[in-house]
């Protein structure tokens, strides 16, 4: 520097006869190097000039108890000499390059040595950055126990590991970590602490035993994106509003009475789809194959829309497809996900845009659904059954009725959650069926034996039916409605199976995992066979009291769906059976059909499901 740090009088002293009182400063000007009075080569430079590293002439780092630190750091020849000349950017025109600039900046520090500068940055931030990781990795580390998990990296944590070149889906990588490291495991995602319980034991531990402490769902910034204008039923945190809105899905939208009196939509939405494949299967010469997972989709939409507004989506297509992108998003983590203190995160993370705008125009077509029910109930012409919305518009809390923006989250939950769940388990049960000949004639043997003579399948007839709900079971096991249950948030510190968890961390339940366990389900695990629930298995059901079976979830958190599901589902697959013979186009080995998963929530097949469809059992007009 031109002028050395100011230094404070401890006491006063006298230098060169002149008194300096105790507590004035003192300033040492390094230009002294250049004095003349040291000759008049003092301000050239000359590489040779001295062989002392330490002299009062030189003022380079200082030598007394002030001395700069880091002069054991730096390569001294020839420095020293490059520094007499070039003292805080100080060189005298006329040295080895007459061209370079001569005019000194005020705060400006040695300009032509920017490779120690980065030496001298390099020393003072390393440890500030390694503290940085430590307090971040502290997180972690303040619970006297945390889970075990796989090895991180700086900044990404345990991303890496969740990115298969392969393809590999989250489940499936989560599943394989789990048998490495145990069934409670603890990963970080950025700044977002993970855990992760893949065995009964541990969903137990999460969705009973600490189920309070469980109970709420994380609000991420595309979770916040997408419900910023209400929170449904599903991803609402726990609170005094959740469990209102909880205890009128429960006793009023989808109870039991509710459920049975959609019978007579359900059975027309059925015979519709029936119809649909039957006029199809006859009218084709060639023997094309019918597109289920495209029948399947629709079935399921028009059935759910009809039971909770009275009627079908004018714009259908615009809200399969917004559907699809809420779908994808809710499966996925942002950028401002994975690092919620980051102003940058944010400003660069496109999902929280996309969420944004799938927001609005889901909000479009929720409004518009709204309003169309208003005015067929105007106009007279919405049938006189009370159907789901209505309850909704009528429904008051606290004396206040529910604001518009809780009433169309509440109806997105009910068509998305429904519909997916639904399409997902008829097109994966069709898809196992085929591909295990003998369990798909022993189920269809079944229903056409139950239901000999009849011209349709009535919800009168599925109780007569057990191996088809064995069928349903297994095609749920091994492929629940969500591989991974929607995530939940630790709201206090807990500890589970031995391990703490940190408060705020987020916990995933790999439902998957756990179907397909062999501690639980045997040798056999990954294999199709329904007749696992028969004999000791038939007490396992669906409704989240055997934590080793968990296609809707348990707790507080599960869903509250399962009825109108399962009525749904029962009554499709066994129509679908029982009219018609099922077969691979071409005549293809079943044994090869693909049976990749898909990405999202609900794991669908990654590839749609053809099949050649033979009318069996006439089909009324």
């Amino acid at each position: 520097m031109a002028c050395l740090a100011a230094i404070e009088g401890a006491a006063s002293c006298g230098v060169h006869q002149i008194i300096l009182e105790s507590d004035s400063l003192s300033l040492v000007q390094a230009l002294n190097s250049r004095d003349s009075d040291k000759g008049e080569l003092g301000v050239q430079f000359l590489e040779a000039r001295s062989n002392c590293i330490a002299h009062f002439d030189s003022f380079e780092f200082v030598f007394c108890r002030r001395a700069c630190h880091l002069i054991a750091t730096l390569p001294v020849p020839p420095y020293k000499s490059t520094h007499r000349a070039y003292v805080s950017g100080t060189r005298k025109e006329g040295g080895y390059n007459a061209m370079l600039p001569t005019k000194e900046l005020v705060g400006q520090d040695l300009q032509y040595s920017y490779y120690h500068y980065l030496v001298f940055s390099a020393i003072l931030l390393l440890p500030l950055l390694v503290l940085k990781l430590r307090l971040r990795q502290r997180k972690d580390k303040d619970v006297n126990n945390p889970p075990p998990g796989p090895w991180r990296l700086p900044v990404i944590g345990s991303l890496h590991h969740l990115v298969s070149l392969a393809g590999a889906l989250p489940h499936h990588v989560m599943r394989d970590l789990a048998g490495r490291h145990g069934p409670l495991m603890l990963l970080r995602l950025g700044e977002l602490p993970l855990v992760v319980a893949s065995s009964a034991d541990a969903a137990m531990a999460v969705m009973k035993t600490h189920d309070a402490a469980f109970a709420t769902r994380p609000q991420t910034a595309t979770l916040r994106a997408l419900t910023k204008d209400g929170l449904g039923v599903i991803y609402a945190p726990n609170s005094d509003h959740w469990r209102q809105l909880r205890k009128l899905v429960t006793t009023e939208l989808l109870s039991a009475r509710r459920v049975k009196g959609l019978r007579v939509t359900r059975e027309a939405e059925v015979s519709s789809l029936v119809a649909s494949i039957a006029s199809s299967a006859s009218s084709r010469s060639c023997k094309d194959p019918v597109n289920l997972s495209s029948l399947l989709s629709r079935f399921v939409t028009d059935v759910t829309t009809r039971s909770v507004v009275g009627d079908w989506i004018t714009e259908r297509e615009a809200y399969l497809e917004a559907k699809r992108q809420v779908v994808k998003m809710a499966a996925k983590f942002s950028l401002a996900d994975l690092f919620p203190s980051s102003r940058l995160a944010r400003m660069c993370s496109g999902g929280v845009r996309q969420a944004e705008a799938c927001n609005r125009e889901i909000n479009r077509i929720m409004s518009k659904v709204i309003e169309d029910h208003r005015a067929r109930r105007s106009a007279g012409t919405g049938g006189k059954e009370e159907v789901i919305l209505d309850v909704l518009l009528r429904t008051q809390i606290d004396g206040v009725p529910l604001d518009m923006g809780t009433i169309r989250a509440v109806i997105l939950d009910l068509f998305a959650a429904g519909s997916e769940s639904f399409a997902t388990t008829l097109e994966w049960a069709l898809a196992e069926l085929i591909r295990n000949p003998t369990t798909l004639h022993k189920a269809q043997s079944e229903v056409r034996r139950a239901l000999a003579g009849h011209t349709r399948v009535s919800e009168d007839a599925l109780r007569d039916l057990p191996y088809l709900h064995l069928v349903i079971k297994e095609t749920l096991r091994l492929h629940p409605t969500g591989p991974l249950l929607l995530p939940r948030e630790c709201r206090e510190p807990c500890r589970v199976l031995g391990f703490d968890v940190p408060q705020g961390a987020m916990v995933l339940v790999n439902a998957w995992a756990i179907g397909r366990d062999a501690a639980s389900w045997g040798a056999d695990a990954d294999e199709f066979r329904p007749e696992r629930f028969q004999g000791d298995g038939g007490a396992v059901e669906f409704y989240g009291t055997d934590y080793q079976f968990l296609p809707f979830g348990a707790g507080r958190r599960m869903c509250p769906g399962v009825l109108f599901a399962l009525a749904n589902v029962e009554l499709a697959m066994a129509s679908l059976l029982y009219h018609f013979d099922w077969e691979l186009p071409g005549g293809a080995d079943p044994t090869k059909l693909d049976m990749t998963e898909g990405s999202g929530l609900s794991a669908r097949r990654k590839s749609e499901l053809w099949l050649n469809a033979t009318v069996q059992v006439t089909v009324p007009e």
